[in-house]
């Protein structure tokens, strides 16, 4: 079986597909990745194959183009408001538009039997409709989006579809793939297939600090992904490492890219900074981590049974916070107010650690978490999924049929 892979040009919109991606090619299949540089760069280092669509999206463009110096987006736009989360689909509405053809392209050549992207990549779903392929879609972890975006989807992607002989418009996936604990994961989305959540952060030698024991009594994570910091969100990391000052027997790990060490030079003994390692390799020797409530953070943190203390600083975040905190495994500020205050940080971590509450409803997710079939036990069905698909027509796979509308699309 060939398995064609896409994602949107966020490495963490492709993450959550690499256990599956390691899980069909143990089982034998063909696996190739296709997309822009800042998704190929990613599968690389997982160790797939690749084909490169496109040129290097640059994301950190777009957030960072309106923010004014020295702040980061929670102090400009605040929690999102529903307007807001319906809207965020735009950009990948006019993101699948124009790739659509090159993509097609490709895969005419290389004749998928069963096409996987994650939520918001939305060509994947045209292409399967063209060539006759089943789609399905992998969910990040924790949608709040899907939901609200899906009729914006539909609509702004009708006439692309339509374009492409699709007289329905856009086809829904013929399967969706859910990594989210049904008591962590939003009500009423359309049921997805259970599929284990297994944390994937990349690669990278173990550390040896992380062998070590501990030498102190308790040892928190301090992770804020890779855009958080970034984008002005230095003072915020400066913050949370003050709060930890603030209680004894604490040590800390925090992640940090190294252009971003010079300015964390001058730490408490018990903070050690490093560089971005994935956290899948220490996070079990932490009592709580600290992070934005991106989809990839949160996965990992709750996959792995550990209490979450959540500063979400924009879109789907706040949904991820706030599902977390409901869960009872994590608490959720979303103030800037509450995020700067070393004092209020401290006293959050202090609880999530001396609180039974916190650990056992981690472990409860946990528990759920590891009860979901893994990905080896999903590829069957998915074997079976692209046995009912019709291989494209002799016109279709050359394109014969649809030339004239591609350079329309163009």
């Amino acid at each position: 079986m060939r398995v064609l892979m896409l994602s949107t040009p966020f490495p963490t919109h492709f993450t959550p597909m690499v256990p599956l991606a390691w899980a069909l090619r143990g089982a034998g299949h063909d696996v190739v990745v296709a997309g822009q540089p800042d998704v190929t760069d990613a599968a690389h280092a997982a160790g797939l194959a690749t084909v490169v669509i496109g040129e290097r999206f640059h994301a950190s463009d777009i957030f960072s183009r309106k923010l004014p110096a020295g702040k980061r987006p929670l102090e400009l736009m605040g929690p999102p408001t529903p307007e807001l989360l319906a809207s965020t689909s735009r950009m990948w509405e006019i993101h699948a538009r124009y790739l659509v053809p090159r993509y097609l392209e490709f895969a005419r050549e290389w004749r998928p039997d069963l096409i996987v992207t994650e939520q918001m990549e939305f060509a994947g779903r045209m292409m399967g409709g063209v060539l006759g392929v089943p789609v399905v879609a992998h969910r990040w972890f924790i949608d709040p989006l899907s939901a609200p975006t899906a009729g914006s989807v539909r609509a702004f992607l009708h006439g692309a579809s339509t374009r492409l002989g699709l007289e329905d418009g856009l086809p829904d996936p013929d399967l969706v793939l859910d990594p989210c604990p049904p008591k962590l994961q939003v009500p009423d989305l359309p049921e997805g297939l259970p599929i284990r959540p297994v944390p994937s952060n990349g690669s990278g030698p173990l550390p040896g600090w992380a062998l070590r024991p501990r030498a102190r009594e308790h040892r928190v994570c301090v992770s804020l992904g890779n855009q958080t910091i970034a984008l002005n969100g230095m003072p915020l990391l400066k913050n949370i490492i003050a709060g930890i000052a603030r209680l004894p027997g604490v040590e800390a790990i925090v992640t940090a890219a190294t252009e971003f060490h010079p300015e964390l030079a001058e730490v408490p003994d018990e903070v050690k900074v490093v560089p971005p390692t994935p956290l899948n390799q220490f996070l079990h020797t932490c009592d709580a981590v600290v992070h934005h409530g991106g989809a990839g953070s949160s996965l990992t943190a709750t996959a792995m049974g550990v209490p979450q203390l959540v500063l979400p600083q924009m879109v789907d975040q706040f949904p991820n916070a706030l599902r977390l905190a409901a869960s009872g495994a994590a608490i959720a500020v979303e103030s800037v107010a509450g995020q700067d205050d070393p004092d209020v940080v401290a006293g959050h971590l202090r609880e999530l650690l001396t609180e039974p509450s916190w650990a056992a409803a981690a472990e409860e997710l946990k528990a759920a978490a590891d009860e979901m079939p893994s990905p080896a036990q999903v590829v069957p069905q998915l074997e079976a999924l692209a046995a009912t698909g019709r291989r494209p027509t002799d016109d279709q796979a050359t394109g014969r049929r649809s030339t004239h509308r591609h350079d329309e699309e163009r």
